[in-house]
C-alpha cells in the first residue's frame, strides 16, 4: 500500500480545513420540517433543507410510502427494464409528464442520473449542446460525457446566448439543444424561458429545463419555471427531482416527448444500470402530485413566506441577492466569516449553512436561506432577530 498516496490526501484535507473550506455535516435525529432536532439535543429552526411545500414529513405522503411498503415491498432488486417495472413506476411516470406539461416522462434513481444521463444518446458529435455558464454540476458532468460541441453562455445573458447559437450554425450543427437550469440553487435567479424560447424558435434549436429548484411551487399553479414564464407545454425537454418540494426524498425523471424518451429508455446509462425507484418513493410521490393537483395552498403560502423574509432580513441590513425565489442568498463574501456566522446563528437557534468555493465562486461566499411553506411567521421572525444580532456581532451588519 501507497504510505505517500494516504499522505497526500491528508495534506489535501489540512489545505481544506486551513482556508476555511472544510464542510462539516451536522446530525439531525427528526423528519425535516420548521424545527428539527440535532444530535447535541439542541432544537432549532431549519433554514436550509429543500423541503420547499413541506411535503417531506406530510402525514398523507408518509401514508402513501407506508401503504407502497405493503402492497410493492421494500425493492426490486432489479432495474427497469429486465424485473424492475411496476405499475406504479409507470402511473408516476404519466402523472409527473401531464404535471409539468410534457407527453412522456422516464424516472431515474436520482436527479443527477438524469441530467448524468440525458445528452450523450441524443447527441452526437454533428450536434451542439449550449449551456448556462451556471447550470448545476449535473449538467454540466452530463454534458461532458457527450461528443457535440459545447458552447457556454454567461448567466442569464440572452445576447451571449444568440451569440452561441450564430456560432453553432455557422459551424454547421445538425441539432443544437439550450440547456439551463429554470431556478439557479446558489442565487434563486429564475432563467428567462420566454425569451429563450423565442431565440431557440429564431435558430431552430431545442429548449431544455432542469426544474429541480422549481416544480411544485413556481408559477401560478406549481408546475414550474415554464408556467412562471409563460411556456408552459412548449419546453422540449424537462429534468426534475423528487428529493426537494415534491416530497424530499430521492429520484428524478426526464420529461418530453414520446421519442425522446423511448431512446432514452433504450441508451440512457443510469436508467439501464440502476436499481428502480423503491416503490415507496414512487407511491408517496404520486401521493404528492394528489395533493399539489388539488389546492395551490402550500405554493401560496411559501410565496408569501418568501416575500416576508426577503423584506425583513433586508431591513435587517444585510445584503441579498434580488428576486422572488425562496432561495435567498444572504451575501457575507468571506469563507471564514460566513462559516463563522452559520456557526453562531445555529447557537442562538437557527439552522442554515454556509456555502464558499467550490460551491459558488470565491469571494461570493454566503448563508443560503430556503423558505418553506412549513414555516410559521414565528419562525420567520426569530431567525431574523438571530442573524441581526450574530451579524452585529460579526461586524457584518451595524
Amino acid at each position: 500500500m501507497s504510505q505517500a498516496f494516504y499522505q497526500h490526501l491528508q495534506s489535501e484535507l489540512d489545505g481544506i480545513r486551513a482556508a476555511g473550506l472544510y464542510k462539516a455535516e451536522r446530525i439531525i435525529t427528526t423528519p425535516q420540517g420548521a424545527v428539527v432536532h440535532t444530535s447535541d439535543g439542541r432544537e432549532v429552526i431549519n433554514l436550509c433543507a429543500n423541503n420547499y411545500l413541506g411535503l417531506s414529513s406530510h402525514p398523507a405522503v408518509i401514508e402513501a410510502a407506508h401503504e407502497a411498503l405493503r402492497t410493492h415491498g421494500f425493492g426490486l432488486s432489479s432495474v427497469r427494464f429486465i424485473c424492475g417495472t411496476q405499475d406504479l413506476h409507470k402511473t408516476l411516470e404519466q402523472r409527473i409528464a401531464r404535471f409539468v406539461g410534457c407527453e412522456d416522462a422516464i424516472l431515474y434513481a436520482a436527479a443527477f442520473d438524469a441530467n448524468g444521463g440525458l445528452f450523450e444518446p441524443l447527441l452526437g458529435e454533428q450536434d451542439a449542446i449550449i449551456s448556462d455558464a451556471l447550470n448545476h454540476a449535473s449538467i454540466i458532468d452530463g454534458i461532458r460525457l457527450c461528443k457535440a460541441q459545447r458552447y457556454r453562455y454567461e448567466h442569464n445573458n440572452l445576447a451571449d446566448l444568440e451569440r452561441c447559437l450564430k456560432e453553432a450554425q455557422a459551424k454547421g450543427a445538425r441539432f443544437t439543444l439550450v440547456f439551463t437550469d429554470g431556478v439557479f440553487s446558489m442565487d434563486g435567479t429564475i432563467a428567462q424561458l420566454d425569451k429563450i424560447r423565442a431565440l431557440c424558435d429564431q435558430y431552430g434549436a431545442l429548449l431544455g429545463v432542469d426544474e429541480c429548484h422549481a416544480s411544485g411551487f413556481m408559477g401560478k399553479t406549481g408546475r414550474g419555471t415554464p408556467e412562471h414564464c409563460g411556456v408552459f407545454g412548449k419546453i422540449d425537454i424537462i429534468t426534475g427531482t423528487f428529493g426537494k418540494a415534491l416530497g424530499g426524498a430521492s429520484g428524478g425523471f426526464t420529461a418530453a416527448r414520446k421519442e425522446v424518451v423511448e431512446l432514452l429508455r433504450q441508451r440512457s446509462r443510469p436508467y439501464l444500470f440502476s436499481n428502480t425507484l423503491a416503490p415507496s418513493i414512487a407511491g408517496a410521490s404520486l401521493a404528492v402530485l394528489d395533493l399539489l393537483e388539488g389546492s395551490t395552498a402550500l405554493r401560496d403560502k411559501l410565496e408569501a413566506n418568501t416575500a416576508y423574509f426577503r423584506e425583513a432580513i433586508q431591513a435587517a441590513g444585510f445584503e441579498i441577492k434580488p428576486g422572488t425565489h425562496p432561495i435567498v442568498p444572504i451575501m457575507v463574501y468571506d469563507a471564514v466569516k460566513a462559516q463563522k456566522l452559520s456557526q453562531r446563528i445555529l447557537e442562538l437557534g437557527i439552522y442554515a449553512v454556509g456555502f464558499f468555493f467550490p460551491v459558488v465562486p470565491k469571494g461570493q461566499a454566503r448563508i443560503r436561506v430556503q423558505i418553506s411553506a412549513v414555516h410559521e411567521r414565528e419562525h420567520l421572525e426569530k431567525a431574523v432577530a438571530a442573524f441581526a444580532q450574530a451579524g452585529r456581532e460579526l461586524g457584518i451588519v451595524q
